[in-house]
């Protein structure tokens, strides 16, 4: 219990000081969110509506900084982040809405594929060490991992999309479409597969050199070679005492990669057009969108702290040395 209420009180300290950063940093930036939309709009909106802007985006009168501090907590508990800029007057939390689908879905989904195939592949290229199929994997791995995603994405849209057209050029959904009808579900389909396909092909890789490194080091204890003493079977050898400790140090990783799931893919999402979380992200930096990038900067952080907050609570059960006060 001490340690569940440890990591919770970390979770907390931690996020209030990303708010306080998600606070403090656009202010540090000159100029404000309508100066932003006058360089836009290259100084061509009237006095009368520069003062409707300023009105609208509450900068008339903020009182000092820590009322301004105060206020901002206050919003941010009721989930209120204002309204955008680059999409005025549109609230920051519908696009926060309508992007976070599409991103959860495609990157999620992908990037479980990505932990399993490339753990199970990691696993076997440790495993089966001095064969030629093995011996290959790590090198291709790395080449794979090293890649962009956006060169990927570039090829295979170039590949698969503009020369032979088997797949869409870009966005989630062909238009016009009844929402949730068998047609919907194949354009969505349809649309996921180049970028579900580039995440997968890059960071599969990334889990295949890990997986392979933990099981190595594994094979490398003590243990491994008393219980090979003893007489135990390889395949009892290999699920009850080798992939149960190489496991840990990527269940870690994949908590944290869950975590980052909110953010999106940026690159990606920009390659395709892919109506996600990356992809407004993009947006909202290139256009100086400062209410959207607190957002989503302050969802990203939020997920990655709760992922890890999970993970260390699913640690008390899969490592007994967290449960005994050992492993803290």
């Amino acid at each position: 219990m001490a340690y569940i209420l440890r990591k919770l009180g970390f979770l907390i300290f931690t996020l209030w000081v990303a708010a306080t950063l998600n606070f403090v940093l656009p202010r540090l930036v000159p100029g404000d969110p309508v100066g932003a939309m006058l360089a836009k709009y290259q100084g061509k909106l009237d006095p009368s509506a520069v003062d409707a802007l300023r009105l609208a985006y509450g900068l008339t009168d903020q009182g000092s900084p820590l009322q301004q501090y105060v206020t901002y907590l206050g919003n941010l508990l009721q989930g209120d982040f204002g309204r955008s800029i680059s999409q005025f007057p549109t609230p920051v939390m519908d696009i926060v809405r309508m992007a976070a689908p599409w991103t959860i879905g495609l990157v999620g989904v992908t990037t479980v594929l990505a932990f399993l195939l490339g753990s199970a592949l990691g696993v076997y290229s440790a495993w089966r060490r001095g064969t030629p199929l093995a011996d290959a994997m790590p090198p291709i791995a790395l080449f794979l991992n090293s890649m962009p995603y956006m060169f990927v994405g570039l090829g295979l849209l170039y590949l698969l999309a503009f020369k032979s057209s088997v797949f869409p050029l870009g966005n989630a959904l062909d238009p016009f479409l009844k929402t949730w009808s068998p047609e919907w579900w194949s354009s969505m389909l349809r649309h996921a597969v180049l970028p579900a396909l580039t995440l997968l092909v890059v960071s599969a890789g990334g889990w295949l050199i890990t997986m392979r490194n933990n099981v190595m080091s594994v094979m490398g204890e003590d243990y491994i070679a008393f219980a090979r003493a003893k007489g135990l079977t390889e395949k009892r050898l290999l699920h009850r005492y080798v992939l149960r400790n190489a496991l840990l140090p990527s269940f870690t990783a994949f908590g944290m990669a869950m975590g980052f799931v909110v953010g999106g893919a940026i690159l990606m999402e920009v390659v395709f057009s892919y109506p996600g979380l990356g992809l407004q992200l993009n947006n909202a930096v290139t256009t100086l969108d400062y209410p959207l990038m607190q957002a989503l900067f302050f969802f990203i952080a939020l997920a990655v702290l709760l992922a890890n907050f999970i993970v260390d609570l699913l640690y008390v059960y899969v490592d007994p040395r967290v449960r005994d006060g050992k492993g803290t």
